[in-house]
């Protein structure tokens, strides 16, 4: 059953300077980056959007895509973007750079959200601040942030006023046993082993 309380964004802004190239465009068995985590996404959640850079080149989706409303503040800023842009209680981020988007974990923590401000995944003792869920409580404490500069992500699960619960490693484990869905691409070493894990060695 599709999640309707939910709208899934895609962060696809990033600068691709260790890649070298955009990496939305990249591919894994011919889907690209892009393409993958829009699949991913469309098949758990009613609502789809994309987030990019101000200064990012425009993507061409079948979904909204919506630009940074405040340039320059990362992930932090994707996120304040989504929140403001959409309708539904709560978002669902991930970073288009993390193709193995496990959709099992993914319902298994929207089982959670009704209790907390923020579900949010640990792996390997480090939270994963692009592969959680948000309310829309979290709005105006993103933007307090962003005005006095505090673009660490991270702070916000900090913030007294939140309800965060945290899906530790020992609960990942139980259904993507090899944290597959944290897997990012950084670099062309990156590409290169999430193209072998996909596809197995060459024979």
């Amino acid at each position: 059953m599709m999640i309707t309380d939910v709208t899934g964004v895609l962060l696809a802004g990033g600068k691709s300077q260790r890649m070298g190239e955009d990496k939305r465009f990249l591919s894994i068995s011919g889907r690209t980056l892009l393409e993958r985590g829009l699949s991913a996404m469309g098949e758990l959640f009613q609502h789809v959007c994309v987030v990019i850079a101000q200064d990012s080149h425009f993507l061409q989706a079948h979904v909204p895509v919506f630009r940074d409303r405040v340039p320059h503040c990362g992930s932090l800023g994707g996120l304040y973007t989504g929140l403001c842009e959409v309708s539904t209680p709560y978002v669902f981020i991930a970073a288009c750079d993390m193709p193995f988007l496990s959709l099992q974990l993914v319902e298994y923590m929207n089982g959670l959200k009704d209790e907390a401000d923020i579900v949010v995944a640990s792996w390997k003792d480090q939270i994963q601040p692009t592969h959680a869920f948000y309310s829309k409580r979290c709005t105006a404490i993103l933007e307090d942030m962003i005005r006095t500069h505090e673009l660490k992500i991270q702070k916000v699960f900090q913030h007294p006023s939140l309800n965060v619960r945290f899906v530790m490693d020992h609960e990942v484990s139980r259904i993507d046993p090899e944290g597959r869905s944290f897997i990012n691409i950084n670099n062309p070493a990156d590409l290169e082993a999430a193209r072998l894990l996909h596809d197995g060695p060459t024979p």
